[in-house]
């Protein structure tokens, strides 16, 4: 289960390997937009070996990122875009993308559903729920049900109302974030991932 995030109810995984594949790579941008990576996920991603697709290209470029970089520059370059002195470069929040402010209604609403999904924060989690890396986390588990779903359908909800409306528009300002260098590739990661499953719920049901 995703860092970040606690069920309060049991766990049920579903076997459709589309969403389990979907989960994975969200439970990824969660976990590199949650904190800085580790040496040994850098040496992870860097020995990736994707295959020719659009998603395996960008996870090419991400494993390229993780080679050319080191966890002390990404340190640097991880306050320099989320916390900075005062703030960082982006912030990386609902409320603030989709209101100007934050603290707003999104997360009000945010909150409500995740209470009626058995959703909760990490206690040693600091950041509101409509973090950019909390989002994803809680995405991937809703759709490798791991966070109790036992259909897609609670995953398709998430996404619409909390995910879809800004989440693209901060990965596209994250790819080019001038402090960014490694998180340019999570940003095209991200934002690849974000046009796929905006596309995915424009297709008819069945």
């Amino acid at each position: 289960m995703a860092d970040g995030v606690e069920a309060w109810r049991g766990t049920v995984r579903r076997a459709d390997p589309v969403d389990g594949e979907r989960a994975q790579l969200f439970a990824l941008l969660g976990r590199l937009l949650a904190d800085v990576p580790d040496a040994p996920l850098l040496r992870r991603l860097a020995a990736l070996a994707p295959d020719a697709s659009p998603v395996g290209q960008a996870l090419r470029g991400l494993a390229a990122a993780a080679a050319a970089t080191s966890p002390a520059a990404l340190e640097r370059e991880f306050f320099a875009l989320f916390i900075g002195v005062g703030r960082g470069e982006l912030l990386p929040y609902a409320s603030y993308y989709r209101t100007g402010f934050l603290h707003e209604r999104p997360l009000a609403e945010l909150r409500g559903d995740l209470a009626r999904l058995g959703i909760a924060r990490a206690p040693d989690v600091a950041e509101p729920e409509d973090h950019i890396a909390f989002l994803c986390e809680s995405y991937a588990g809703l759709l490798d049900g791991g966070l109790g779903a036992a259909t897609p359908a609670p995953a398709d909800a998430f996404f619409a109302r909390h995910i879809q409306p800004w989440a693209g528009r901060f990965f596209a300002d994250l790819e080019r974030a001038e402090a960014a260098r490694f998180y340019r590739a999570v940003g095209a990661l991200g934002r690849l991932a974000m046009e796929i499953e905006a596309a995915a719920a424009e297709l008819p049901a069945g």
